[in-house]
């Protein structure tokens, strides 16, 4: 996406002259090196009510963090339920999307909108960025050509960064041959347009002793499908133009309403977890649940790294954070899929005309006997890499490299 105009940007930097700050904070190297965009998700369960454990399923989903190497982006509503009536899958999925508005929402959280008056900050956009929030204030006051490209930045690095996660859930029954194929979500739009004013969580049901029974072979397979929030330079115009305002304004709110629908999700794709069993250790069988959330977890980390390597938009960067002995370490391990055969490249993020460029500068590869494993509850089953702290790498080719760089994946 390229720099937004300056007629874009006019309207939006004369509603922000007056509220910003002039102080200027000098920005230090350790802010510079140490602070990286990062990608921002939303993510919701589907939760098929028919299924034995539908209930627990749904009530660990919630406790599930999202992933280290990105901003939760969560709204209220995590969990829609159906039922095995429903059908048309993912035209479903679509709907529920479309009717709830919800890449609307997801630009709303982005800008703090209060829903009754309309008034937005910029506020999380300023701390979710790699800039000095006061600089940024001083630039965008003074209307400078880098305050309207430093603003272009964080639009395309963070708000352009924003997905959705639709997390399928489905327990596999080892008494019957149950399969993982989505079996529709028709019903999506009405019961999430009822959900939609409050996350309530249902009480588990009573089934505890079937589920210790249950508990050593527990599986679940996950298909995960992936949408990416539009945010290019007509829909950035428009919501900085037309909806935006840092004081109440009943005409921007209104606007904003009628025009919810043109905010819109792109589906970027899915991949489906393989159905493995959890292994049991570190979990004591008067604690099922953490069975059911172990088992969640982990398979929705495994689609989460399936996905970064899949669909070269939702890759992650994770800093170096230490260099010692020749070995480069960084807080990344199992879980986000490290093997000994993949390969990182090393990265320098510079700036260039107010935008942040990312350089190669070489490409390192794990040390297969250092890698970590960070995945849930490895520390508890003692996992061999669980207290490492950060997988090594060794360099394989290119320059110096240095800590606060960053790594991303190759493959």
């Amino acid at each position: 996406m390229g720099i937004l105009t300056m007629k874009k940007l006019n309207i939006l930097l004369a509603a922000l002259t007056l509220a910003f700050p002039t102080i200027v904070s000098a920005k230090t190297y350790d802010d510079v090196q140490t602070k990286y965009y990062r990608s921002s998700i939303y993510s919701i369960l589907i939760n098929h009510t028919e299924q034995k454990f539908s209930d627990e399923i749904r009530s660990q989903f919630i406790n599930i963090p999202v992933p280290d190497q990105y901003y939760d982006h969560n709204l209220n509503v995590r969990v829609i339920n159906v039922n095995k009536k429903s059908k048309n899958y993912q035209d479903s999925i679509a709907d529920f999307i479309d009717n709830n508005m919800i890449a609307s929402r997801m630009v709303g959280k982005w800008f703090d909108r209060n829903i009754l008056d309309g008034q937005c900050s910029i506020d999380l956009v300023k701390n979710r960025s790699i800039y000095n929030a006061s600089e940024v204030d001083r630039e965008l006051a003074q209307r400078s050509a880098r305050g309207m490209a430093m603003l272009a930045d964080m639009g395309d690095e963070l708000i352009g960064r924003t997905f959705l996660l639709v997390n399928e859930i489905r327990y596999i029954d080892k008494s019957k041959a149950s399969g993982a194929a989505g079996t529709g979500l028709k019903v999506l739009g009405v019961v999430a347009g009822i959900a939609l004013g409050n996350s309530d969580i249902i009480d588990l049901a009573n089934n505890t002793g079937d589920m210790i029974s249950s508990i050593k072979g527990f599986k679940v397979k996950i298909i995960t499908h992936l949408y990416q929030l539009n945010w290019d330079d007509e829909t950035a115009g428009m919501f900085y133009q037309e909806h935006y305002s840092d004081t109440p304004d009943q005409a921007k709110h209104q606007a904003f309403e009628n025009d919810r629908r043109k905010y819109k999700l792109t589906y970027v794709g899915k991949v489906e977890s393989g159905g493995s069993t959890t292994s049991f250790m570190g979990i004591n069988e008067d604690q099922p649940l953490m069975m059911v959330r172990k088992a969640c977890q982990r398979a929705l980390d495994d689609n989460v790294a399936d996905l970064q390597k899949k669909y070269d938009q939702f890759r992650v960067k994770s800093p170096i954070v230490e260099i010692e002995n020749n070995r480069i370490y960084s807080p990344i391990g199992l879980k986000e899929g490290i093997t000994a055969k993949s390969r990182y490249e090393v990265l320098e993020a510079q700036e260039k005309d107010g935008r942040t460029v990312y350089k190669r500068i070489a490409v390192v590869r794990p040390v297969d006997t250092r890698i970590w494993d960070n995945r849930f509850m490895a520390t508890e089953e003692k996992a061999y890499g669980a207290d490492f702290g950060a997988t090594a790498f060794i360099k394989v080719s290119g320059g110096e490299i240095l800590p606060g760089h960053l790594l991303r994946q190759l493959d």
